[in-house]
């Protein structure tokens, strides 16, 4: 019996013969440019924490850090100054907590119409009417709420001397509309994602759509609304301009929302903006809040990653 080994023709002409895969220059340069997206935000973050921790240890190397997050009174550019920083922060928490009151019910409410009872037509009008709301500029919301908002709210309260001319309920009521678009577009993409077996199983059981939309699509989804709820979060407690122009500008150690005060973001833009002598502790004190607030928001955001994890609900 004799073997013959065949030659030639299968390493050019075969159909079958595997040839060897062209490199891909158009990926690798599509995978270097989003690697180096990805290393913007990284390398801004640092940034921002570099820029932050020289001016904010020497401001905690003259003044206690004991004494600035428990003081109750803030007065940094006065004499003799005080550096407590609990009616900066309790302005901010009361504010986005108004805020979250407005946002969360009615963003959640939207999304939920959106994905479950509105038709395919009516989501494409409504959705973009809604997202028109965060591309209105702050500095409106702000007039808006001190204009339109606090008079209101004046004319109709029902016992008492009602609002102050600058109050954080007017201020909070407002950011609260500005952040709906946030909370409704994300959890409406979040709800949009379940797949509609569970829906048509749901429903072959007999349930209603109030029961499909409440027991199974937004359980199923609520990695996502948590994750859209955050941002909402970290946008109110980051927003400058409308706290400044509606709640006032007077550090006031209060939980009424009635009366006004200062956000942490109120205090860095008005305090940027004066005649601080650079490395002073006046001027020390705006990056000591604004180390403080960026530490609020990683605590935060490092909490939400946890919760989000927790709830993720993973469809083949």
């Amino acid at each position: 019996m004799t073997f013959t080994r065949s030659r030639g023709t299968a390493a050019s002409g075969s159909p079958g013969f595997l040839k060897r895969s062209q490199p891909r220059y158009g990926e690798k340069a599509i995978k270097v440019l989003l690697v180096a997206a990805s290393l913007v935000s990284v390398l801004t973050t640092v940034g921002i924490v570099i820029a932050l921790i020289p001016p904010a240890t020497d401001f905690f190397g003259k003044v206690s850090f004991g004494d600035f997050i428990t003081g109750t009174t803030w007065s940094p550019l006065f004499k003799p100054p005080h550096f407590g920083v609990l009616p900066l922060v309790t302005g901010t928490l009361m504010v986005t907590l108004i805020a979250l009151l407005v946002a969360v019910p009615l963003g959640l409410g939207a999304a939920v119409y959106l994905s479950e009872y509105a038709r395919p037509r009516v989501r494409l009008v409504f959705k973009p009417i809604l997202e028109v709301l965060a591309g209105i500029p702050t500095v409106v919301y702000g007039f808006f709420a001190l204009q339109a908002i606090t008079p209101l709210l004046q004319d109709i309260w029902p016992a008492g001397e009602g609002p102050q001319v600058f109050n954080a309920l007017s201020a909070g009521f407002v950011m609260g509309i500005m952040i709906i678009p946030t909370i409704a577009s994300l959890s409406e993409d979040a709800m949009n994602a379940v797949p509609n077996d569970l829906r048509d199983g749901a429903f072959a059981l007999g349930s209603s759509r109030m029961q499909v939309s409440t027991r199974v699509v937004f359980p199923a989804a609520l990695s996502g609304i948590i994750a859209a709820i955050v941002l909402g979060v970290s946008r109110a407690i980051g927003e400058t301009l409308i706290v400044a122009i509606a709640a006032g500008g007077r550090p006031n150690l209060s939980f009424n929302p009635l009366e006004g005060m200062q956000t942490m973001t109120a205090f860095i833009a008005a305090a940027g903006i004066g005649d601080l002598p650079t490395g002073s502790i006046g001027y020390q004190t705006i990056f000591a809040v604004g180390s403080l607030l960026f530490a609020m928001t990683l605590v935060m955001n490092l909490v939400s990653i946890r919760l989000v994890r927790k709830y993720r609900e993973v469809y083949e």
